[in-house]
């Protein structure tokens, strides 16, 4: 994907995020009854912007469309409580921002970010990124915004299971129900109706979240409202052979994080020899902790993955089988089912990191289970502008079934 995230962000890829409820669930008793005692349970809230309609405007100004901002906005960065991709209690950290505006009962948006290497490049601690500009937007129309950092990244503990589905779907559940506390100590309340969002592994982690809130119990309170994931690869398999045949630019390091990543979450692997080319075996998993930007990672790894991993993975990438395909299949088909709300996917055509195929994969599947959703193309753009072309679009779409109840 072209540069991620600008500076720092490779999306993509990744994304991954599969959904079944099997990957969701609590594995036990005692893992429910630790959810509904402590998930979403605020640890610290510290605001860390208060901004005018102009200051957002600004902000906003030379690279997203500013024409809807209507109010201030006040953020927060909030660690809250939740799960880990096995199960057991963690901390992670999000962005939560709310409008200056008079009113009571807030429409709530969960705005859910694509792929991050940096645990310090999401919206609860860069103010320049485009997650948090992305929630300064939403918010300035009106809404309440929850923008996790998912599990492993920004003040969260332990590493970022990328991907996973069970801890993307505790982050997102998790700050959905702390960006409602923290509301309502502010004297306000969230509507139940969450219109989910997202961009590159964001894409599937909305389909992920919305199917959980809508399907599998998640939440007692929320339901989804919309749905409108943007330039996701919901086709992992047919992605990760695009890289592993390196038609992705910077394949290998898209390749490496979702080796390394699996590998912890997993077990994708004995040995990193056994995966990577010599010299890179040595210090490849090591340049995935959380503490490398992009920028160092470039510098470091080839871009090819025909540079960096061994024949043997390449091929198991384009051919899995075993755990690799067990956990493939899921991430699949994050958009095989049927939801009851408005879906609307947004891509661009000029996408060379994500191809604009994978929109039409999702809606074919949305639509052999009879549910209603739209394609739509926001141009030819490549990967990062397709979000910020998008997030306008998505605000009128959001808008719509409002005036239609």
């Amino acid at each position: 994907m072209t540069s991620p995230r600008i500076k720092t962000r490779m999306l993509a890829a990744a994304a991954l995020l599969g959904s079944v409820a099997a990957l969701v669930a609590p594995a036990s008793a005692a893992d429910a009854h630790s959810r509904r005692s402590q998930g979403g349970d605020i640890v610290s809230a510290e605001q860390v912007a208060e901004l005018t309609a102009a200051e957002v405007s600004g902000l906003l100004r030379g690279q997203i469309d500013s024409s809807q901002v209507r109010y201030g906005v006040t953020a927060y960065r909030v660690v809250y409580r939740t799960t880990n991709s096995s199960g057991a209690p963690t901390t992670a950290s999000q962005l939560v921002a709310l409008p200056r505006s008079a009113a009571h009962r807030l429409t709530t948006v969960s705005w859910l970010h694509g792929t991050t290497v940096y645990r310090k490049d999401v919206a609860s601690e860069d103010p320049a990124s485009d997650d948090r500009l992305a929630a300064l937007l939403f918010a300035s129309t009106g809404r309440a915004v929850s923008a996790p950092d998912y599990v492993g990244l920004g003040e969260g503990e332990g590493f970022h299971p990328y991907g996973d589905p069970r801890a993307t779907v505790a982050a997102s559940v998790d700050g959905l129900r702390a960006t409602r506390t923290l509301t309502h100590r502010k004297g306000r309340e969230l509507e139940r109706k969450v219109q989910v969002s997202g961009f590159s592994q964001g894409g599937p982690a909305t389909m992920l979240v919305g199917r959980a809130l809508q399907d599998e119990g998640a939440d007692r309170y929320f339901r989804p409202g919309a749905l409108a994931p943007v330039s996701g690869p919901f086709d992992l398999s047919a992605f990760e052979t695009a890289a592993a045949d390196d038609r992705i630019e910077k394949s290998g390091l898209y390749l490496a994080y979702f080796a390394t990543a699996w590998n912890k979450t997993y077990g994708l692997y004995r040995s990193p020899s056994d995966v990577f080319l010599s010299p890179y075996d040595e210090t490849v998993e090591g340049l995935f902790d959380g503490y490398h930007t992009t920028d160092e990672l470039v510098g470091k790894l080839p871009s090819k993955a025909s540079d960096l991993f061994t024949k043997d993975f390449l091929d198991k990438i384009r051919h899995p089988s075993g755990v690799l395909k067990a956990k493939l299949r899921p991430m699949n088909h994050t958009c095989d089912w049927r939801p009851d709300v408005p879906v609307n996917i947004f891509h661009g055509r000029g996408d060379k990191d994500v191809d604009f195929s994978h929109a039409g994969y999702c809606s074919a599947q949305l639509t052999r289970n009879g549910a209603v959703n739209r394609l739509t193309d926001v141009g030819d753009y490549e990967h990062n502008e397709s979000m910020r072309q998008a997030l306008p679009r998505i605000i009128r779409f959001f808008d719509a079934p409002a005036r239609n109840r």
